[in-house]
């Protein structure tokens, strides 16, 4: 069991508050979600899918990826709070699956589980990856992204704040365990550069990341002795301008239901 600090309903209540700001600054969630894609256009066979399923769609930008690369029946949404439908114009191909994942019943008779950035959310993993192997059909197939232990270390490091994230090893023997055979497991850092500490934080507020600094309050002094500290993670780039580092650490699995 990890994670067991999160509190959902906060989680919600920051990621709607950055709801509109999301899709604006979360450059690497983007890039993250079309890198998935591409593995999926890769691996998947070309086939049309009848039932999919994605998990913690967010402002949509894996799900509308997904609509323009794949022939599918249904696509399944869900997230924790229904204001997500606002990025979404009405289909009959969509559906809606509202709430907390670890507390609703997954959808069944499903060709492909999908989920970028945000299975790092989860209390008990485990439980997930049973439900999603229970839910699949037959060699189904669950494509996901998440993150793993660097992921914002600067942060974790300076506030003691983060989540406690999962390595490769961990998350590939969750999956043996639950009957996946893994097609492709793969990980890297990928830096974000600010001119400011204060920009890193505006940047981490706009995507809803804050959502685990629930005991966190800053100070004026605080905040202060933060941008002093953050200057360990400075670096100067090819034009001799100070620039502040911020790293995620995106991991990418496909796996395939054994049949």
């Amino acid at each position: 069991m990890k994670n067991l600090n999160i509190d959902k309903a906060q989680v919600a209540q920051r990621f709607e508050k950055a709801g509109q700001s999301y899709t604006q600054h979360a450059v690497v969630q983007k890039q993250i979600c079309q890198h998935l894609v591409q593995l999926m256009q890769n691996y998947l066979p070309k086939t049309k899918l009848d039932r999919v399923f994605e998990i913690g769609c967010g402002s949509g930008n894996l799900s509308h990826l997904l609509m323009q690369n794949f022939q599918f029946n249904q696509l399944i949404l869900n997230d924790l709070y229904s204001e997500v439908q606002q990025h979404f114009s009405e289909s009959k191909q969509l559906q809606w699956l509202i709430g907390d994942i670890e507390q609703l019943q997954f959808p069944q008779d499903l060709d492909l589980i999908v989920s970028s950035s945000a299975l790092q959310w989860m209390v008990d993993l485990d439980a997930i990856f049973n439900q999603c192997s229970d839910a699949l059909m037959g060699e189904g197939y669950f494509c996901f992204s998440t993150f793993g232990q660097q992921n914002l270390k600067e942060i974790k490091a300076l506030t003691g704040q983060g989540l406690d994230y999962l390595s490769l090893d961990t998350i590939q023997e969750k999956l043996l365990v639950q009957g996946f055979d893994i097609i492709h497991l793969s990980e890297n850092i990928e830096t974000l550069a600010f001119e400011h500490p204060k920009h890193v934080l505006q940047h981490l507020k706009a995507t809803g990341v804050t959502a685990t600094a629930s005991k966190h309050r800053w100070t004026k002094q605080s905040l202060q002795q933060f941008y002093l500290d953050y200057q360990q993670f400075s670096n100067v780039d090819s034009l001799g301008q100070i620039t502040y580092c911020l790293s995620y650490h995106p991991i990418y699995c496909i796996a395939r239901r054994k049949p």
